[in-house]
């Protein structure tokens, strides 16, 4: 009897001492590897050559960038539903500066970053120093940048220029992961510029929010906004350049997205900042705020487009079916939050 009890207030005590961030991380990466491991076993060959995990890098490396930023506002209890807007008008905006306005793929990375920058410094100030709400603001944001969108250009139309389509197509070979094709011929596993750019991002806010000041501010505010600023926290100036950052990388990502498809069109990234919000969500990341993990976002952009893989890999084409299996998946993890922060707090 003894020894039960000295076992289970060890693993009370396991329990208490693990972070919530670390807790909700540790989910997150393990239903993410049964979710592939699943895949690989009863969804055929498709899953098992290590280029069908690069190709979901290759088509999520924009999403990984935007829902980073994401993660970035909702840790301090914010939220920021602008981004696919800004990817949309980025992309747009940069392919008609090639095509029409005679520019160059590596200029057009100013652009991009200058209407990152506009939105974050507007959308920082009003939420930060006026004290607006986030929701009510980016929502603003949101329908002025797809409204610029369409006001740059109407129609979609492919990028003709060729230095663009050179950068494009460049590719990131990993070695000894290629696999042999039907007809014998060994093809190299690759992923694209905009990976490289992605993994860059994750681990560069991974080091800020775990080894910096910045990093621990934006715990802090997310957590408790008067703790924060008994703590001498500016808490204004905190919430300012999380929003800053994150439209940002919102310009970032909209310019890898636009890398991977080619073109510009008023309908790109629709429904990215659910997506961005949803793979914070699933990564670990709290509503709430004061949680979160910029490794668990990564994962949770796996996790999410691998269910949708696999819906798509069974059959169930029709877009509603993704739609639900998304909303379930949303659903377990905020239940498996709520579990998680309700026995620690009994702990």
């Amino acid at each position: 009897m003894a020894s039960e009890k000295n076992t289970t207030a060890k693993k009370s005590s396991w329990f208490k001492n693990v972070s919530d961030t670390n807790l909700l991380l540790t989910i997150t990466i393990v239903v993410f590897f049964v979710m592939y491991l699943a895949a690989m076993l009863f969804l055929g060959s498709g899953f098992l050559k290590p280029q069908a995990f690069f190709n979901i890098l290759n088509a999520q490396a924009a999403l990984i960038i935007t829902a980073c930023g994401m993660s970035l506002v909702m840790i301090t209890g914010g939220i920021d539903i602008s981004v696919g807007g800004v990817v949309a008008l980025v992309s747009m905006c940069c392919a008609v500066y090639l095509d029409f306005g005679g520019g160059n793929p590596y200029t057009a990375i100013l652009v991009a970053l200058a209407i990152g920058l506009a939105f974050g410094l507007v959308q920082g100030f009003l939420v930060a120093y006026l004290d607006i709400q986030p929701f009510i603001v980016s929502l603003a944001g949101m329908f002025f940048a797809r409204g610029m969108t369409t006001i740059v250009h109407t129609n979609p139309f492919n990028v003709e220029n060729e230095a663009f389509n050179k950068l494009k197509m460049t590719r990131v070979i990993i070695p000894g992961m290629g696999s042999v094709n039907k007809i014998g011929k060994y093809v190299d596993a690759y992923v694209e510029i905009g990976v490289v750019v992605a993994v860059l991002i994750v681990v560069i806010l991974f080091c800020v929010l775990r080894w910096t000041k910045l990093g621990r501010a934006f715990y802090a505010v997310g957590g408790n906004q008067q703790s924060a600023l008994m703590l001498g926290i500016n808490v204004k100036r905190t919430k300012f350049i999380a929003h800053l950052i994150c439209s940002l990388l919102a310009g970032i990502g909209g310019y890898v997205y636009f890398l991977h498809v080619g073109s510009g069109s008023p309908s790109h990234a629709s429904g990215m900042e659910m997506n961005a919000i949803a793979s914070s969500i699933i990564g670990g990341t709290m509503l709430t705020g004061g949680v979160g993990n910029i490794i668990g976002t990564f994962f949770g952009v796996l996790s999410l487009s691998t269910i949708q893989n696999i819906v798509s890999s069974a059959g169930l084409d029709q877009a509603w079916w993704t739609g639900i299996t998304v909303a379930a998946m949303l659903c377990i993890f905020l239940v498996v939050q709520s579990v998680i922060m309700a026995r620690k707090k009994k702990a």
